[in-house]
């Protein structure tokens, strides 16, 4: 809101804390560090320039500058002369690795994961990252517990019923 009313401060910190963010999105579109560095610098005169037009609609500010650095990007990317790429090749411009946004989300995620394991019995928790991350079969868990096979799969259906609903709290 500050930004849209020119306030040069808080546009120093909305640079500060999202510049590293859309700077990795810029790289992963263009995979070229110069590209890269002169897009990040269109997409900030951009903001600066446009924030009034930002409209809370249920979107984060963050998902509204990744979506305009992206724009961005891509239509520099269009723009090279050199290089023919259609909007369907972007995704091979990329090494196959998680963005920052991914790690992040996955992080976070994960935490949400662990938390609700712990939540379970242990052996039933234990049973669980076996099963499902581990790749241990039911007859192999059940002769772990010394349970019968049926249980173990009764075990396994109930504790990620639990799962389910923590994940969705």
């Amino acid at each position: 809101m500050r930004v849209s009313l020119g306030d040069r401060e808080a546009f120093s910190l909305l640079y500060d804390a999202t510049s590293a963010k859309l700077f990795g999105v810029c790289l992963r579109v263009l995979n070229d560090r110069a590209e890269a560095e002169d897009t990040l610098q269109e997409v900030f005169v951009k903001v600066w320039h446009k924030a009034d037009q930002y409209k809370a609609n249920g979107y984060s500010p963050m998902t509204w500058l990744i979506t305009l650095t992206r724009n961005t990007a891509i239509d520099r990317l269009r723009s090279k002369k050199a290089v023919n790429v259609d909007i369907a090749d972007v995704h091979d411009l990329s090494d196959g690795a998680p963005t920052p946004e991914a790690d992040a989300i996955a992080s976070s995620e994960r935490q949400r994961l662990n938390n609700c394991l712990d939540e379970l019995d242990a052996d039933r928790s234990d049973a669980v990252r076996r099963a499902y991350l581990d790749g241990d079969s039911y007859k192999d868990l059940a002769a772990r517990y010394d349970v019968p096979l049926n249980t173990m799969r009764t075990w396994l259906r109930r504790s990620l019923l639990t799962l389910k609903d923590c994940l969705s709290r």
